[in-house]
Formats: structure tokens, C-alpha cells, sequence
């Protein structure tokens, strides 16, 4: 049974279109990732299929439940969490699980079991009566799971989690999803990070409201036209503004210390690399073939979609 399910699903505000026809299924137990940048409309497809805001057209189920319908069933259905989780810097960890207990309703027999169980899952049990205030980011986001699993919903919403949080904590939030799919919860993550992308097992690449492509991340980098070619040069920024102007913008893109160029023949792009950084003396350290990431398939397939649109 699908989870989720959207068809043609649309919100427009005025004459803008934050959500274009959304049309996809995300199968029970799966972790299910939208991708795309800031503006892309991946909030606005959260809030939709969370039953907080109404499509201006096209339909959408989750666990089983119309958006609009049974817009109180799938609240009983689902977790939440956003960018800004409504946690109260004032309460304990302790105190903010057993009011979101209470929101939920869940029943006292068994709750103190319950809440000991996701804070030792979470790794909070050593900080239960630490003020959620005095939490570092990464603890304030368990903290938030913690809160939106208290009542053990079917499917789980979250809204780019890591957003502003460390390594390590992006890390150990992950391990705690791939359990929390051991238990078939369904995942529904939306994140700007590419490498988190990497581990899901679909993603949707959103633009502009509408998906511009859909599969398991090995099946999307299949999207890629042409190879890329990695650069390694001593400066690597001043490099890329020089290989943009002979190869163009769209070709070109700097990860890091790393230029990545997007070519069709990678014979004739080497050389012509060779040449650019030679003649602006730029110190060309390594040169190579790579396989895509989902960053570079991202942003040539927006690239050349843009380019297309003229803009």
C-alpha cells in the first residue's frame, strides 16, 4: 500500500505557482527524499500533505486519507518536524516529550515506557532534565524526533531537519531514521543537502514546483548528459570564472576546492582546459574523469532547464 500518494497536486498564491501538478507515490516503509533549492517549493508541499493548508487543485492521500477530507484522520496518522520545531527553551527534555504527549493524546498507561524508549533511542537519557534551551543543535533536533515520534505515527514528515547542524549530529540523526525505517514508518524528508540526498531510497529533484526528476539517486545521476571532468588548480575560484567564459556558465561549477566541468567530449575539454588555465597562468594541479554526484546531475539539469526557459 502507497503511504503516500499525490496526483497533480497544485497551491498557487496569486498568480505565482509554488506547487505545479505533483504527481507520486511513496511506498509504506520507505524514506522518500524532495530535493531542490530554497524557493523550489518543498515547504509548501510539506504543508500540503500534512492536511495544514489546502491544494488549490489536484488530490493527495496519506495513509489512506484524503488531505482535504480527512484532514483530522492524517493528523492522527503522521509526525512533524520543521525547520523550527516548536520546542520550549524553557522546559526540560522530559517536560517538552510529555506535553507533546499530551497534544497527541497519548494514553498515561504505558507513556513514562514510551518516553524512556526515545530518549534512550535518541541518546537523550543522560540529559531527560536538561533545559531544551541549553541543548546544542544537533540534541535540539533528536529532542524534536523524539517530540514527533511520542505517539508512533505511520508516516513521518520532516522538513529539512539538518538544516544548520554539524556533521556529526546530520550523521547521527540519519542513523536514527534508518532505524526508525527497520519499523516501517514511512520518511518523508525534504533537504538542500545533496549528500543526504545519497541516502535515500527515492528522491524527487524539485524546481520551481515542479519535478524535474524522479527515482533512486543511482537512476536520477542516470539524468546526466555528457561526463564530467574534475579540475584541480591552485586557485580554484578564479580558475572557474576563466573556464566560464570559454565554456560557458552552465558547463562549469565550483564544489569546493574542485571545478567540475560538464562535457560532452572530454578530450576536447581537457585540452581546451589546459589552454585557458595556461594562458592565465593558473597552475593546473590534476585533471580527471569522475562519476556524477546528484550535485552535479542537480545543477546541470536546472542549468540546462532554465537555459531552456530563457532564464
Amino acid at each position: 500500500m502507497d503511504a503516500i500518494r499525490a496526483d497533480k497536486l497544485t497551491k498557487a498564491f496569486g498568480t505565482l505557482t509554488a506547487v505545479n501538478e505533483l504527481t507520486f507515490t511513496v511506498a509504506e516503509g520507505e524514506i522518500f527524499g524532495l530535493v531542490g533549492p530554497d524557493g523550489a517549493g518543498k515547504t509548501t508541499t510539506m504543508r500540503l500533505l500534512t492536511a495544514v493548508m489546502e491544494p488549490s487543485s489536484g488530490d493527495a492521500w496519506v495513509a489512506g486519507h484524503h488531505v482535504i477530507g480527512e484532514a483530522e484522520r492524517i493528523k492522527e496518522e503522521i509526525g512533524t518536524m520543521s525547520q523550527r520545531f516548536g520546542l520550549y527553551p524553557d522546559l526540560s527534555v522530559m517536560e517538552n516529550i510529555g506535553f507533546y504527549a499530551d497534544i497527541y493524546g497519548v494514553p498515561r498507561k504505558g507513556r513514562a515506557e514510551r518516553i524512556d524508549r526515545l530518549l534512550a533511542f535518541s541518546n537523550l537519557t543522560p540529559f531527560r532534565k536538561r533545559l531544551a534551551g541549553n541543548l546544542s543543535g544537533g540534541m535540539k533536533q533528536k529532542l524534536g524526533l523524539a517530540c514527533a515520534l511520542v505517539h508512533t505515527p505511520r508516516v513521518l514528515f520532516l522538513d529539512e531537519p539538518t538544516n544548520g547542524v554539524d556533521p556529526v549530529s546530520r550523521r547521527d540523526f540519519w542513523r536514527i531514521l534508518y532505524q526508525l525505517l527497520r519499523e516501517r514508518v514511512t520518511i518523508f524528508i525534504s533537504t538542500a543537502y545533496l549528500d543526504e540526498a545519497e541516502r535515500c531510497s527515492r528522491l524527487a529533484l524539485l524546481d520551481r514546483g515542479r519535478i524535474i526528476g524522479m527515482g533512486t539517486p543511482d537512476e536520477v545521476k542516470q539524468m546526466m548528459r555528457g561526463t564530467i571532468l574534475e579540475v584541480r588548480a591552485a586557485q580554484p575560484r578564479q580558475a572557474t570564472e576563466r573556464l566560464r567564459a570559454v565554456l560557458g556558465a552552465h558547463s562549469v561549477g565550483l564544489f569546493g576546492d574542485r571545478v567540475h566541468i560538464v562535457t560532452p567530449d572530454p578530450d576536447t575539454a581537457r585540452r581546451q582546459v589546459e589552454s585557458v588555465l595556461r594562458e592565465a597562468r593558473l597552475d593546473l594541479a590534476a585533471i580527471r574523469l569522475i562519476p556524477p554526484s546528484l550535485e552535479d546531475v542537480f545543477v546541470s539539469v536546472i542549468a540546462a532547464r532554465h537555459e531552456r526557459q530563457g532564464s
